[in-house]
């Protein structure tokens, strides 16, 4: 079975071609920086590679250079569109009618369409992702992942917020979770490397989007990110946690309207507000330099990550392991290297040399007697997808 995965962000959309059940990936790349003038397009396969630099204003655009890409004679790993049996499409916001992966009809995508306000950067071109693939691949079945199913097991002591009862009750307004197909995905490979039955493990998914989620013998059981994906730790743009009196100032005495306050705290807040930089590559070369701003900003980043690490070690009654993946996770040491100092009070104890060293693979960076394992796992949201797509139809 062939399916395409189309994982369709607020700013770029990564894809791959997978066979199924074996998991071969048949090619692969990513479009970034959607809405700029110097848009770059990726493609990868075992015969080509190819980067590019082009006009890419939408998503859209986007999703049709993606299929031109893979019918392409000269690069292309397909004869016509019908080759593709399934297309697999990560959602970000399931709301509360989502807790598994479903086959997509009319009426799904309409459910999906009514959570944009609840995930307004990524619902919209999760969408979108959906009605272009429709077109292009008219056979294939079009399979949605949701980001928030991991998180179902998440207990009501967890995801209830202390407002009157009817807002959950009418409204289901709780804490959903996010990022749950990297969440699931690393905490399964870190279950597996650690070879224990039984554990407690914080997984840090740090990327343009962050959030941290604390998982026992396999399930989620609390998660930073809540409601929408907006709160929890400092992200690319958006603040995380903020004060809600700092809102209600914003409107009442500063006369911002709840649409400027809402694009404040989800596209000009975050690293982008501290720093001017949204691309933490950026951040941290700036503050080797001795800028002052970009230092502060990652330090608080992590500040706010060691916050999140405590309660949820606290919450488990005990740390096996805690996990770093995505762009920022995987790649950064040092991101890591500030979480992890002054942590070993919780056993965390960085081996400063293994932290250094790049790999795809995962590998485990703690000192040899250090009581908490830190793991790098390289995230695969997509294979993830393929699997789940495959486990539905198969």
């Amino acid at each position: 079975m062939k399916i395409l995965i189309i994982n369709s962000g607020s700013s770029s959309i990564k894809f791959q071609l997978i066979q199924m059940p074996d998991k071969k990936v048949v090619c692969s790349g990513l479009v970034e920086r959607i809405g700029l003038d110097n848009a770059v397009v990726h493609y990868h396969s075992n015969q080509h590679d190819t980067e590019e630099m082009v006009d890419i204003p939408n998503h859209e655009n986007g999703l049709m250079k993606i299929a031109a890409q893979l019918l392409d004679t000269k690069i292309g790993v397909l004869r016509n569109a019908n080759e593709i049996d399934a297309v697999g499409h990560r959602v970000v916001h399931g709301g509360s009618n989502f807790s598994k992966t479903t086959l997509i009809d009319s009426e799904v995508k309409n459910k999906i369409k009514e959570l944009f306000a609840l995930a307004p950067l990524h619902n919209p071109p999760n969408l979108i992702g959906i009605e272009v693939a429709e077109k292009i691949f008219p056979k294939a079945k079009q399979i949605a992942v949701f980001d928030t199913a991991f998180h179902q097991t998440i207990p009501e002591v967890a995801y209830k917020y202390a407002i009157p009862n009817k807002f959950l009750d009418k409204n289901h307004i709780r804490l959903y979770g996010f990022h749950g197909t990297s969440h699931k995905f690393v905490s399964e490979k870190a279950i597996a490397f650690l070879n224990k039955k039984k554990s407690k493990i914080i997984t840090i998914h740090l990327g343009n989007g962050c959030s941290i989620s604390a998982i026992i013998d396999g399930k989620s059981i609390d998660h930073s990110l809540g409601f929408g994906p907006m709160n929890g730790l400092i992200m690319g743009t958006r603040s995380g946690d903020i004060d809600q009196s700092v809102i209600f100032y914003l409107v009442k005495e500063l006369d911002y309207s709840i649409e400027e306050v809402n694009n404040i705290l989800q596209k000009e807040s975050g690293m982008l507000g501290l720093t001017g930089y949204s691309d933490l590559r950026e951040i941290e070369s700036a503050a080797m330099q001795g800028d002052k701003s970009c230092k502060l900003a990652l330090a608080m980043n992590a500040y706010r990550i060691k916050k999140f690490i405590g309660s949820y070690a606290a919450a488990m009654n005990g740390l096996d392991a805690i996990i770093f993946t995505a762009g920022i996770g995987e790649n950064s040491s040092t991101i890591r290297q500030m979480i992890c100092s002054e942590m070993d009070f919780l056993g965390i104890e960085l081996d400063e040399e293994k932290n250094a060293l790049r790999s795809k693979e995962i590998r485990m960076i703690n000192k040899v007697n250090g009581k908490t394992k830190i793991l790098v796992i390289p995230t695969n949201e997509e294979i993830e997808i393929a699997k789940q797509t495959c486990e539905l139809l198969c």
